[in-house]
Parts: C-alpha cells; structure tokens; sequence
C-alpha cells in the first residue's frame, strides 16, 4: 500500500471502495516500458477505466487495447490519440466497428472470417492482426476456449484479410492473466512463428506480434519481474526472427492498475461458526460488488486487517459478501486465519486490487451498491 492511499484511508471513507494511486500506476506503467524497450504498450482499458488513470496514461504516450465503442470514446476522451487504440476484441458489432473506423482506429483484432468480413465492410484498409489460441497453464485467470484460432486457420484469415483489402499485420495471443511462468510467453511465441516466416514468404506484410497480456503483480507470495518476462519473450523472438523482428505490442492491464489500488471493506457480521470452529466474517462487497475474480478463489489478494496489531490469536476463516446468492463466498476455510477479534465494523483492505474490481461491478445486485472509486 502506498503512503498516499493508507493517508486516504485514515479519512474512514465510506466503505466499500477502491482507492486508486494515480503515482503508483504511472510507476508499473514506467517499469514495463523499461523491460520492454521494444515493445509499444497498449493499456488493457477493461481492467480499470477510470477516467484520470487513462487521461495520465495517455500523457506518458501510452496506447490503449479497447474492447468495445465506449472504450475507445474514454481513450479519446481523455486525450489519446487514435492512431495508439487498437480495438482488441475479437467480439464487435458492426455499428463498434462503423465508430471506430470513423474515429480514426487503425487497429482490430479477429479470430473468425465473419468478423473479418464486418471489418472489410465497415473499416476498409484497415489493419487486422489475427488472434492465435495458446497455452494459458501458469495463470491464475485463463482465458483460453472463448478466444482465439489454430495457426492454420489464422493463416488463411490473413490471406483472406489480405484479399479483402485490409492490412494483414500480425499475429496476438494471450496466456491467460496472473500470468506467472514467463516460460509460457517463448511457448507463445514458438507456436506463432512460423506463420510469419510462411505468409511474409507470400508476400504479406506482418509487422506486428502482440503479446497480449497477463503480467502478474505480487500478490504477497512473488512473482517473477518483468525483466524477467521481457528477457523469455525477446530470446524466443531472436531464436526465429533473428535480425529481423516484428514490432512487438504489450497488453498490461493488472500489471498497471492492480498494484496501485487497495480495495477496503467493512466487516457486517461476524459471529457465525460452523460446528468445526471455523468462523465466518460477512463484508459489505463480495463477488458482486466488484470482487468477482475471488472465483474458485483464482485470485488471493493480500489481506489486511484493522485489527492485525491487537495480538489477537488468528483463526481459520472463511469470507463472504453480503448478499443472499450462495455463491457470494470469497474464500472458504483453509485459504486465510484472520484476527479473533476481527468484529462489526472493521475493516479489511484487499492489496494488488486496482483492477478488475471497481470495474467489475457493474450493478447493485440486491440492492448492494457498487464499490466507490477514489483516485489520490
């Protein structure tokens, strides 16, 4: 947590909330840059679009990956320019697409011809980079299955774009978030290469190869840095393209946003126990108030307590949200031991949460409201 956000909580806003370091995220943001020198950083907006956070992004020359219309009119909005937006989602409708184009987006990934053929349509001459399926084993959050298409298949796409009329660029994947095995990234690259030595043998042009996303942030166990990454993917890139390499795309979302938010919430009940003695602590968010990757438990964020310093004995917890869904449960038994005397109206901050949570909560289910954003 960083001194500006713990100063703001000191206030006792009004819970629950996320508290977004604006310093901080410019900080991650600056990292990735250095370990990526040859890459262009493309913002994953979906991970938190708060309109400041984009607007500082967007005045250090960052570009943005944006997943639909309203992405990219909070990209422009906060001063980006549209030659940096690239419309990452392989899943448009034609009028997204019809606004992009007119807004000036010269950027759009596919993975399916009717896709592609919406594009040619409605964004001619347009750039297209095709999205390749690959490994997602290693990450907290996999995101294979929904997205994505066989070398094979992406090849012909990019004829097909070719013929088209469109720019055929490149290749992206993505190995799933909370990515923690760089050694998954070169796996990446390895299966996606010889589609550029093959199509650029056909003459197509296939400038670009994008990453994608999944950096992980430290979630209190460790993770690998981003040099560490950087130097996976690069040594796989000169394995098979020598000299002459692609231009190289991030995706960072977590990575920029994770680690600059705190989100805090209060305790509502505390005094159920199940016959074992595992206690239960009730907050004011859970799974649908902007926590819904505690799912299965993918993501275990850091936790802190207001009542850690008491010298309290720590027990077996299990946590949950506040509503009557059965499924509202963050963590069962086994994940935490919290504080005994961990009671009505403490609180409990979740570290590494600036992403994918004040985002994610997108209605007030059972008359819950969402978590408050405040940028420091």
């Amino acid at each position: 947590m960083t001194p500006k956000i713990r100063a703001f909580l000191e206030t006792r806003p009004q819970t629950p909330c996320v508290v977004l370091d604006l310093d901080a995220a410019e900080a991650a943001w600056r990292s990735l840059a250095q370990a990526f020198p040859k890459a262009l950083i493309h913002y994953a907006v979906k991970a938190n679009p708060a309109p400041a956070l984009l607007t500082r992004l967007a005045s250090l020359g960052s570009g943005f990956d944006a997943a639909s219309w309203p992405e990219i009119e909070a990209c422009l909005a906060a001063g980006a320019v549209p030659e940096r937006i690239s419309f990452g989602n392989t899943v448009k409708s034609a009028d997204a697409i019809a606004r992009a184009h007119a807004a000036g987006v010269p950027l759009y990934a596919s993975d399916t011809e009717a896709d592609l053929r919406k594009i040619a349509r409605l964004a001619p001459g347009r750039g297209v980079y095709v999205r390749v399926a690959v490994e997602n084993a290693g990450a907290a959050w996999p995101l294979a299955g929904k997205f994505g298409t066989t070398p094979d298949e992406a090849a012909r796409l990019l004829h097909l774009a070719h013929d088209l009329g469109l720019s055929a660029e490149g290749i992206s994947f993505h190995v799933g978030s909370q990515q923690t095995d760089p050694a998954v990234y070169a796996a990446a690259i390895d299966r996606v290469a010889r589609i550029f030595t093959a199509l650029r043998a056909e003459g197509l042009p296939m400038r670009l190869l994008n990453l994608g996303g999944g950096f992980p942030i430290d979630l209190g166990k460790g993770v690998p840095t981003p040099e560490t990454f950087a130097e996976a993917a690069f040594d796989a890139c000169r394995r098979h393209f020598g000299n002459d390499w692609p231009r190289l795309m991030i995706e960072p979302g977590r990575a920029v946003a994770g680690p600059a938010g705190v989100f805090a919430a209060s305790v509502v009940l505390a005094d159920r126990r199940e016959p074992e003695g595992v206690r239960w602590i009730y907050l004011d968010a859970g799974r649908f108030q902007g926590l819904a990757e505690t799912e299965g438990e993918a993501i275990a964020y850091a936790l802190e307590t207001s009542r850690d310093g008491d010298g309290a004995p720590r027990v077996e917890t299990a946590l949950a949200g506040p509503t009557c869904d059965g499924v509202d449960v963050l963590y069962r038994p086994g994940r935490y031991r919290l504080p005994e005397t961990l009671s009505e109206g403490d609180r409990v901050l979740l570290h590494g949460a600036g992403a994918y949570t004040w985002t994610y909560a997108a209605v007030g289910f059972n008359g819950f409201a969402p978590p408050a954003l405040h940028v420091v």
